[in-house]
């Protein structure tokens, strides 16, 4: 197996591993900040022990600073999000993340966005409107705002290689540290220590948080991100699936709509981009 294979296949199973967080969080009655200081702080255990491993000490500068916010940004803002909305309105609002990374790279980075950019960026926002059609009967505006905005966060994090003078584990390692820093507190509040629940919050912690940001920032080294991009595609298909399975929360039909659309449009949009990149480029925006 190549390198960038063996990449691809650290972002697919990040992405899968990312797809537990809906089931994990909903299965937990804690609020979203208890979560999430909780399982953060137990991902620092299995973050710290792979950075002694690899003799990686954590950096700081503006640019890790930067993205240890994105980081912290999208832990809090999708486990809150998660107890306001549905699990699949939660995963598919933050996958609009994409469409943020071609605006910032607009903004920041002075790109000129191309037609498939801007037709791929109204479709989207088509998409995500639906959503918050369907939210007016089902009582989760708030929830689906915060969603909305983890997409924007997260676009951060798939920006963290891009910046200068950047450390993306340094970033997850800050990021993790100021999310437990600022939740763990809330723990206080809460009276519902169960077994399922510990085991679900492990389960969070270890695998959903820790290992899956390892094996994404692993991954990137030698994937272009439009190939990780489309790959991670499997996460908000898997997601809401777990949930109605497990948890027998359903998407509302104007959303699965919006689901379809906003899921589809992305991955199209990375299946043309890809095609028009050449083999010996690293990949477009994304």
């Amino acid at each position: 197996m190549s390198a960038r294979q063996r990449g691809t296949l650290c972002v697919f199973l990040a992405a899968v591993l990312y797809s537990i967080g809906g089931l994990c969080i909903k299965l937990i009655p804690w609020s979203g900040m208890s979560i999430n200081g909780a399982r953060t702080a137990i991902a620092l255990v299995v973050i710290g022990l792979y950075l002694k491993a690899t003799n990686h000490k954590p950096k700081m500068n503006l640019w890790v600073l930067v993205g240890a916010l994105a980081v912290c940004g999208t832990n809090i803002l999708f486990s809150i999000a998660n107890k306001l909305t549905t699990a699949g309105n939660a995963i598919v609002l933050q996958f609009t993340a994409p469409i943020f990374v071609i605006l910032f790279s607009v903004l920041f980075f002075g790109k000129r966005p191309q037609k498939l950019d801007l037709a791929a960026c109204g479709l989207v926002l088509g998409g995500v409107l639906l959503f918050f059609i369907d939210s007016l009967s089902a009582g989760g505006m708030l929830g689906n705002i915060l969603a909305l905005l983890s997409g924007i966060s997260y676009a951060g994090v798939f920006l963290m290689n891009d910046m200068p003078d950047s450390d993306p584990i340094s970033s997850v390692f800050w990021g993790d540290v100021i999310s437990a820093v600022v939740g763990l507190p809330f723990l206080g509040y809460e009276t519902e220590f169960s077994g399922n629940t510990l085991i679900a919050l492990v389960v969070l912690g270890v695998f959903q948080v820790a290992v899956a940001y390892i094996l994404m920032v692993e991954g990137l080294k030698t994937t272009p991100p439009v190939t990780a991009s489309l790959v991670s595609g499997i996460e908000p298909v898997l997601n809401p699936i777990l949930v109605a399975v497990f948890y027998h929360e359903m998407i509302g039909p104007i959303a699965l709509v919006g689901a379809m659309i906003v899921v589809g449009s992305v991955v199209l949009y990375n299946v043309i981009l890809a095609r028009q990149t050449s083999p010996t480029e690293t990949g477009g925006p994304l």
